[in-house]
């Protein structure tokens, strides 16, 4: 059920920028979307269906652009996007990896009329 608050701040920084700016409405909003970040897509755009109603945010397209699950093995320094269900590096096989990057979840941009 996070996903509800999680959209009703995406909505909510939509329409502060909006009001920011002076746009009349919003047209889409484009989110970055980790892999590892634990949100539902398909649960943000229902719940901004419902929620941007009567909003200038109504009726705006959500872009979700997906970013992969980057990391950094501490045993033989390489870099490599990996796989959600395999913990080890892809280069050697060590368990001793960082992620660097797949659990962002943010609003990267935003169109306005």
């Amino acid at each position: 059920m996070h996903e509800l608050a999680l959209t009703q701040s995406i909505l909510d920084i939509a329409l502060s920028e909006a009001e920011k700016h002076g746009a009349s409405r919003v047209l889409s909003i484009r989110l970055k979307l980790g892999e590892f970040s634990g949100v539902v897509p398909q649960l943000i755009q229902e719940y901004f269906d419902i929620a941007g109603r009567g909003t200038p945010a109504e009726g705006a397209r959500l872009v979700m652009d997906r970013v992969p699950v980057t990391v950094r093995c501490s045993a033989c320094g390489a870099e490599n996007t990996m796989d959600r269900f395999r913990y080890l590096c892809p280069s050697c096989g060590s368990d001793q990896i960082r992620m660097l990057t797949g659990r962002e979840f943010y609003v990267d941009s935003l169109e306005v009329e």
